[in-house]
């Protein structure tokens, strides 16, 4: 009997043990999980003052700005193009990551002063890398942009076209919708929105030369045939009254006219050049 109580009381000792080594992280386990806190918590100041939006979508609500100079807490990174964050005021929404509008600092815990001089070259070789990932990353996208464009290829134009269906569609929601379906990003509904969202969140380019696969093309209106047509026309005063998306190696991917064959591929032509206003991208 008591050699029955001693093996009953060895297993139960047993199985503390191994639930206790399962429950509870070693000190290098822990350090790792505090490590991920930090990093994920960081501080920004205000370059410009910015929208402070509901949702991580240029379509949300603008619950109010956040001012030049003011100090706000990072929360996350929603997408590639808003950051959730926390102001001085202790308000929560989304705003724009673009470098115009926000300069992003250490992460607000601070890192231990024990970090080695390797943790550091880690960190500065880690760094180096990310960096690049950003420029993959877009291009990866941008083809997933252009690839579910082609897909709506021959679909009827429409001007006006209901933003809610994909039966028709004018320029403006072409674009709206390949980028919303492609990469989850929706831009503003019309075109001169477009433009003016490209010069305030992107550098535009003003020579087709510098345009690259996957940029927005914005077009004033048609004069004409030949570059006669155009002379003395300042362009920087001109509107906004089409848009198109670059291919590359001369090539558009827009719908401009039910006659056309809505959505089409066509050849930027010197016509198109004549009109042409700026371009920019979208993704960076």
């Amino acid at each position: 009997m008591i050699n029955i109580k001693k093996s009953l009381l060895g297993s139960l000792a047993i199985t503390a043990a191994v639930s206790a080594a399962l429950i509870l992280p070693s000190p290098s386990h822990a350090a790792a999980s505090k490590a991920v806190v930090q990093s994920a918590s960081q501080t920004g100041v205000i370059q410009s003052s910015v929208n402070l939006r509901d949702k991580p979508s240029l379509s949300s609500h603008v619950l109010g700005l956040v001012k030049t100079g003011e100090q706000v807490k990072i929360l996350e990174k929603s997408n590639a193009y808003f950051y959730k964050i926390k102001t001085a005021a202790g308000k929560t929404g989304y705003i724009s990551t673009a470098d115009k509008y926000i300069r992003v600092g250490q992460a607000s815990s601070g890192s231990s002063s024990s970090n080695s001089s390797s943790g550091s070259s880690n960190s500065q070789s880690n760094g180096s890398s990310s960096a690049s990932k950003p420029a993959q990353s877009a291009s990866a996208a941008i083809e997933k942009v252009i690839q579910t464009g082609m897909k709506y290829l021959g679909t009827p134009y429409e001007y006006g076209s209901d933003r809610n269906t994909t039966k028709t569609f004018d320029c403006s929601d072409f674009i709206r919708q390949i980028f919303k379906e492609g990469v989850g990003l929706t831009l503003p509904a019309d075109s001169r929105q477009q433009g003016s969202w490209i010069k305030d969140n992107r550098s535009p380019v003003y020579s087709t030369n510098q345009l690259k696969r996957g940029d927005l093309v914005f077009f004033m209106s048609y004069k004409g045939s030949s570059s006669s047509a155009y002379q003395g026309i300042n362009k920087s005063k001109q509107r906004i009254t089409h848009v198109a998306l670059y291919l590359g190696d001369g090539k558009l991917l827009h719908t401009y006219s039910k006659q056309a064959g809505g959505v089409v591929v066509t050849d930027f032509t010197n016509s198109w050049k004549y009109r042409f206003l700026y371009g920019g991208s979208v993704l960076k």
